[in-house]
């Protein structure tokens, strides 16, 4: 694959860590995460979206599992879920796209818990949750979910080798973000200001107020809801994510080009673009440490 160039590493590390999802984000640190919502406009224009995708550096993908009532989305990827249930997007259409999908990036499905819940022939979280697995996806972020009430879920993810990622609002704090991290695995989504998903012109102040409040935390943090450039991917991630998730802007493409082919170029380019802004991050960062260091203790 034509994928844009990463680092090279001197030893396999992957066993390091506790799943591919958290070494997708420390090995190729700053990671970037992709989302789009699988069967928009079509199941078979999604595969190509996908690889497009991959091949422009993402580190980890996010497929969207359309649900008719999207709490946490913003018109833009509100209008991508019409668009693909209008198509015949249906959970079995959307585990034989995953069946068929070859990417150097994990993949991850995005939904609701609903559609989880009802996925077997009665209530229950198992049937999803081995079919996630049986497809090869890597975890499972579900919006809706409290982690107060994710026990059944997160049991199921972890007989079956998936993570379960939760998303922190900037108001999260306090014993509810204790039970939170305890929870989380792979990453966490770090939700960069208040409201519904879509494009922003700038990074929001929160998001700076929320890496500094989860520092403590020894978990993967990654910064979602308004990512559309790569000077804000460098932005955040120099402020301190481990990795940029973006979604509107990768939607908005496929709603704008004319043809599958513009669209898919159109993807490449832009993930290689944010890919690049997140390096120029840590870049930053990295200098902006060397230039202040740390005070050291003398005895």
């Amino acid at each position: 694959m034509n994928r844009e160039q990463r680092p090279a590493s001197d030893t396999d590390t992957s066993a390091e860590y506790d799943s591919d999802v958290e070494a997708a984000i420390r090995e190729d640190h700053p990671a970037l995460i992709t989302y789009i919502t699988a069967g928009d406009p079509s199941l078979e224009d999604t595969k190509a979206s996908v690889e497009a995708l991959d091949r422009g550096g993402s580190d980890l993908i996010e497929l969207g599992l359309p649900f008719s009532e999207p709490i946490a989305e913003g018109p833009t990827i509100q209008a991508a879920i019409n668009r693909a249930l209008e198509a015949g997007t249906t959970p079995a259409g959307f585990f034989e796209l995953v069946d068929e999908l070859e990417t150097e990036a994990p993949l991850l499905v995005m939904t609701y818990y609903n559609m989880i819940l009802q996925f077997g022939d009665e209530p229950a979280v198992r049937p999803f949750v081995e079919r996630a697995a049986e497809a090869g996806l890597s975890g499972i972020i579900v919006p809706d979910l409290p982690a107060e009430e994710a026990d059944p879920l997160r049991e199921a993810c972890d007989d079956n080798g998936l993570d379960l990622v939760f998303i922190i609002a900037p108001t999260t704090e306090g014993e509810r973000l204790d039970t939170i991290m305890s929870q989380v695995s792979g990453f966490a989504y770090v939700q960069a200001r208040l409201g519904t998903t879509g494009a922003r012109a700038n990074v929001s102040s929160a998001t700076h107020d929320s890496l500094a409040r989860l520092a403590e935390y020894d978990v993967p943090k990654a910064v979602g809801f308004g990512v559309s450039e790569g000077d804000h991917a460098a932005e955040i991630v120099e402020a301190g994510a481990d990795g940029v998730i973006v979604g509107s802007a990768l939607v908005d493409i496929l709603a704008s080009s004319e043809t599958s082919e513009e669209a898919v170029d159109a993807l490449e380019a832009k993930a290689r673009e944010l890919k690049r802004g997140a390096r120029r991050g840590a870049t930053d960062a990295a200098a902006d440490a060397a230039e202040d260091p740390p005070e050291t203790e003398h005895p």
